[in-house]
């Protein structure tokens, strides 16, 4: 199956300064971290919510494509993206 995105929701979780969001695989949830630090400078580890949402919306087709290219290698239901996942 095809790893989708069809909820354009992502919230900020302040304690372990990452932006959660969720992608598809058919029926199945698949629940997505973004580690702040691999949002880029805007994003940094002393970055507000507000600026990791922001880095978040600016650069979210990048991190769709990341996340859809960590899951065809790592298939699971919970995947934490890193600043390595965008090289």
């Amino acid at each position: 199956m095809t790893l989708i995105f069809p909820n354009k929701s992502r919230t900020f979780d302040e304690t372990r300064k990452v932006v959660r969001f969720t992608g598809y695989d058919g029926m199945f949830e698949i629940r997505f971290l973004v580690e702040a630090a691999a949002l880029g400078q805007s994003a940094a580890a002393n970055a507000s919510e507000l600026d990791c949402l922001n880095a978040f919306d600016a650069a979210r087709s990048t991190i769709q494509e990341a996340a859809a290219r960590a899951y065809a290698h790592r298939r699971g239901n919970n995947l934490t993206l890193t600043a390595r996942d965008f090289r």
